[in-house]
């Protein structure tokens, strides 16, 4: 299931990790951050960067995972990597500060992109099956 929101405001702060976020790596040459209230890990993608949007994607969500970005599902499964950075691009293009994000599942997370460059990583814990 894929969820979009989006609206618009004024200029939008730059986002920083806030206090509770431990930094526990990097992936791709950006800090990952876990955030042990939530359970959730962080990382910001610089748009400034060549790499587009859903690589920063695939790199964070190997490196939660601990495999190699080959041994993930393929993203085309879950979301067009074209679209997802098509719309990131021109959320960052836009004049007025625009602000929204992307939520999918993929490779066992629910992974959030958000207009500010953040990427939200929530990894589904698994339950045993019963006996």
């Amino acid at each position: 299931m894929l969820y979009v929101n989006a609206w618009y405001i004024g200029d939008m702060p730059e986002h920083t990790p806030a206090d509770r976020l431990e930094h526990i790596g990097d992936a791709g040459g950006r800090p990952v951050y876990y955030d042990c209230c939530r359970g959730t890990y962080h990382t910001w993608y610089d748009d400034e960067s060549y790499e587009p949007v859903s690589s920063a994607l695939l790199e964070a969500v190997s490196s939660v995972l601990e495999v190699e970005v080959d041994d993930l599902e393929t993203l085309y499964e879950r979301i067009d990597p074209d679209a997802l950075n098509a719309l990131f691009h021109h959320w960052r293009g836009e004049r007025t500060g625009a602000t929204g994000s992307v939520s999918f599942r993929f490779a066992r997370c629910s992974v959030t992109v958000c207009a500010d460059g953040e990427i939200v990583i929530d990894p589904v814990k698994r339950t045993a099956a019963p006996a």
